[in-house]
């Protein structure tokens, strides 16, 4: 990670790619049901919300590559498990 700047650059695009993936599924799928895809949407923005958050509680004094590398890891695994979910709209 080069620098927090940096790092809330990365999660905007990964999320704002889930997103815009969703928006493709939802005109790719007019008959689908959009409850559903409105609802990771929602999920996507917590997550986004729950990560900036992360970022702006980092304490002085603690390690900053574990905090960092925390949210990454948590920005990774999150992002791909609503990757699958939207593979999984019908």
């Amino acid at each position: 990670m080069a620098s927090k700047k940096q790092l809330k650059k990365d999660i905007n695009n990964s999320v704002g790619a889930l997103i815009e993936e969703i928006y493709v599924w939802e005109l790719m799928n007019p008959k689908g049901d959009f409850k559903k895809s409105e609802k990771l949407i929602d999920e996507a923005i917590i997550l986004f919300d729950e990560l900036i958050i992360k970022i702006h509680s980092f304490q002085e004094g603690t390690s900053a590559k574990k905090h960092f590398n925390s949210i990454v890891d948590e920005l990774n695994k999150t992002s791909a498990s609503i990757s699958a979910k939207i593979d999984k709209l019908k």
